[in-house]
């Protein structure tokens, strides 16, 4: 999914205003920028785009999250394979 709206907006919120179709069924959010899983209910970051700072993705999340300790950079896609 992207990561913020067309505006520009947050798109991982703190709270959902619509309603929730599948709730506590979700453990991961991949998005451009990032990769969250759910940790007890806690979203926490577990990788960052290559070049993506942690200052921007927080910069972009509305949402409070923690840092994985073990934090690393997303894996680059290419047509042949991951580099």
């Amino acid at each position: 999914m992207e990561h913020c709206a067309k505006d520009g907006s947050a798109k991982i919120l703190q709270h959902c205003s619509l309603p929730l179709t599948a709730k506590n069924k979700v453990s991961m959010v991949v998005t451009e920028l990032a990769v969250f899983s759910f940790e007890q209910g806690k979203l926490v970051l577990m990788e960052h785009a290559p070049g993506v700072t942690l200052e921007t993705i927080q910069a972009k999340t509305e949402a409070e999250f923690s840092v994985s300790s073990d934090l690393k950079a997303m894996p680059i896609v290419v047509e042949e394979g991951v580099v």
